[in-house]
């Protein structure tokens, strides 16, 4: 058995022929783990995610060289249905439920290429339920009517139904208040354990994300520029300064302070 349930090998993505956003990225996820890529808005790790899902086609997207292995199966140049049957599944930004579909109904979609019996898909749909209990009183509502929290845990519970083997998480942290966030992320890690999930999670939020995880990447410009253990990262002193905000003194730093640290960070 591959200790790696993915390899992401040197891969290059281009958009429309042109336009080059991917260079030369490499990263791991293994088997059981949960692994976070972090950095900021424009770095790139949305269009990592579609290179690993098969979504880039329909973006005029193309993974022109390297390559994805997923199972030990090269999947850099599958589309996304193939892919999700394969068992990785992505949950993608800005949670997209069908608003008028209701939330149980949504949830159920994510059954739908599995072929394990009527059974097997009503445990798992009940288990859902005790995954996401915010979810019990709002089971026949129109899911376009649920707070923003609901809809991340109705696309995250939609997206378990293909009882994937790899849960991919685009910025689940998008827009939600902290409480929220602090709830997401605790069920992420009972995902992960419970269900024996493999996670791969992609955040802006370094903070919340390294405290979940097992090990890390920090994506800018279409690179990876750090990675390691995630314990380790979360006392990197540049990571600090960058990513959360945090200076030597203990406060944070103003816009005004942060605008010039391409200057001056040390792995650049």
């Amino acid at each position: 058995m591959e200790k790696n349930l993915l390899e992401v090998n040197n891969i290059e993505v281009v958009y429309n022929d042109i336009i080059q956003v991917l260079r030369g990225v490499s990263l791991n996820v293994p088997r059981g783990g949960i692994v976070a890529l972090l950095g900021t808005n424009g770095a790139g790790k949305t269009t990592t995610l579609r290179a690993i899902s098969g979504l880039l086609k329909p973006e005029n997207g193309a993974t022109k060289e390297g390559y994805i292995k997923f199972k030990g199966i090269d999947t850099t140049h599958l589309l996304g249905t193939d892919v999700v049957k394969l068992g990785a599944v992505m949950v993608p930004e800005g949670r997209r439920v069908f608003k008028h579909l209701t939330v149980n109904e949504n949830i159920l979609v994510g059954s739908i290429t599995r072929k394990d019996g009527a059974k097997k898909i009503r445990e798992d749909n009940e288990l859902m339920y005790r995954h996401f209990p915010r979810l019990s009183n709002v089971t026949n509502r129109m899911a376009g009517y649920s707070s923003g929290g609901e809809q991340q845990m109705i696309a995250i519970a939609r997206a378990l139904m293909a009882a994937p083997e790899m849960l991919m998480l685009d910025e689940p942290s998008l827009g939600l208040a902290p409480i929220l966030v602090k709830e997401i992320f605790e069920n992420i890690q009972r995902i992960n354990k419970e269900l024996e999930t493999t996670i791969l999670v992609v955040e802006q939020n370094a903070k919340v994300a390294l405290a979940v995880s097992d090990y890390a990447y920090i994506m800018e410009s279409g690179k990876i520029v750090l990675e390691g253990p995630s314990r380790e990262l979360k006392n990197n002193p540049d990571v600090k300064e960058f990513y959360m905000g945090i200076t030597k003194g203990g406060g944070r730093k103003s816009f005004k302070d942060v605008k010039s640290y391409k200057r001056r960070k040390r792995w650049m």
